[in-house]
């Protein structure tokens, strides 16, 4: 039997946390189809000697937001094995976003992430306000790893919030209702959870901290009713100091 690709005779570690053993790896399509002595041939072989083989890395935090949009491969992660990636980390997102609050997210992801804002907003399509639409938008890209994200506290809390978002004003139960709301629907589309920032190394441009830094704990609780009323997702913080 031909497959389409043998990689022959690599050491070969699993994931599983067995021990590495010498081997071969055969493809079809994009499908693994045999790891161990492959006797069939391949119509392409890779003689992996001295090299290591595994499974693609999964890179849980990444600042891919933007640049998934114009470098498909999503360089230099991909160079160092990364086959997938987690968007959305810090609590910095580019969804919900209100059309006016385009230039707001970005020049905020260039505040925090040093992503210059011009190149975000010039390389993204804005075709979204929900998480679930940016999240089909992002699907509707070309790419060559795989990617997903988790819905960051700074855009859903200055979406519910607008500018008092930024301020150590607690929540009110309206304010809260918006922010689950947002939260739900995102956990719904199929966000992987939900971020947070509450380091004070994070900040807009104007040099305030972020949205969500200083909100509260009966804030976050509610957040995470959600993911636990939708059972899965993962509830990550850039916490600071004494948290």
């Amino acid at each position: 039997m031909a497959h389409d690709l043998v990689i022959r005779g690599g050491t070969v570690v699993d994931g599983t946390g067995a021990e590495r053993f010498e081997g071969d790896v055969a493809i079809d399509g994009d499908r693994i189809v045999a790891v161990g002595k492959v006797s069939g041939t391949g119509h392409r072989e890779i003689d992996a000697r001295g090299q290591v083989i595994t499974p693609g890395f999964v890179d849980i935090h990444t600042h891919l937001d933007a640049q998934i949009a114009w470098d498909p491969v999503a360089s230099s992660s991909c160079y160092h094995g990364i086959t997938s990636g987690v968007l959305g980390n810090c609590g910095v997102t580019f969804a919900p976003c209100r059309p006016e609050d385009r230039e707001y997210l970005a020049a905020m992801m260039e505040s925090v992430e040093d992503i210059p804002a011009t190149s975000i907003l010039q390389g993204l399509p804005w075709d979204w306000q929900t998480y679930g639409e940016y999240l089909s938008s992002i699907d509707r890209m070309p790419k060559g790893i795989n990617v997903g994200g988790m819905v960051g506290h700074c855009a859903v809390r200055y979406h519910a919030m607008g500018e008092r978002s930024l301020s150590d004003e607690p929540a009110n139960a309206e304010d809260l209702a918006r922010i689950t709301a947002l939260v739900d629907e995102a956990m719904g589309a199929g966000a992987l959870g939900f971020s947070t920032s509450r380091t004070f190394m994070h900040k807009v441009p104007d040099g305030r901290c972020v949205p969500g830094t200083y909100a509260d704990v009966a804030e976050m609780l509610a957040v995470g009713r959600v993911l636990g009323q939708h059972g899965k997702g993962v509830f990550e913080a850039a916490a600071r100091l004494g948290e």
